[in-house]
């Protein structure tokens, strides 16, 4: 009785754990880059990092230029409102070999990946950290400041699948922050 009662436990997590990486989409074969290159608003942000959006009052529209580089390297410049007021910072992403992400490890960029985008919107993971420290972020990016009902629903069931409702912020519609990085 006991053996089989392990078994059963051992097969429910195999499967919860296969649904969960099942989710994670394979990068599409169609997803073009140059398409998805070029300015984007960063109209909500979910994160397990404490401390990475400053107090409700301080927070802005985010922004992103992204733009290919080379086959299988991308540029990536993000910028945020932060404690310390707008920030920018630019990284150069390389192709995973294996995975279907962009990263680069010595900047702090352990993932980036485009889970979903008709090229008018896009929702972007972004898993950060250095060593054994992880922090997942997902970001809903759109060509306009305004996002429709479907993009934020996405973005919101997401953020359930992912883990980070309770961490999920629509930010406010002042673009200050994201007028900064226009190409």
């Amino acid at each position: 009785m006991r053996q089989g009662l392990l078994v059963l436990v051992l097969v429910l997590v195999l499967a919860a754990g296969s649904q969960v990486q099942d989710w994670y989409p394979r990068e599409s074969h169609t997803l073009n880059w140059n398409k998805f290159s070029g300015f984007w608003y960063i109209l909500a942000v979910a994160t397990d990092a404490q401390g990475f959006l400053p107090a409700r009052d301080k927070r802005k529209l985010g922004a992103s230029v992204i733009k290919v580089n080379k086959v299988g390297q991308l540029r990536v410049l993000l910028a945020f409102s932060r404690l310390k007021g707008c920030q920018s910072q630019e990284v150069i992403l390389r192709k995973d070999g294996k995975k279907p992400v962009f990263r680069n490890t010595l900047k702090g960029v352990k993932a980036f990946q485009v889970l979903s985008t008709d090229y008018s919107y896009g929702l972007v993971y972004l898993r950060l950290g250095r060593a054994a420290q992880n922090y997942k972020n997902l970001l809903l990016f759109h060509r306009q400041n305004v996002s429709s009902f479907q993009s934020l629903k996405e973005f919101m069931d997401t953020c359930d699948i992912l883990g980070l409702s309770k961490a999920a912020v629509i930010l406010p519609k002042d673009a200050s922050c994201a007028h900064t990085i226009l190409p």
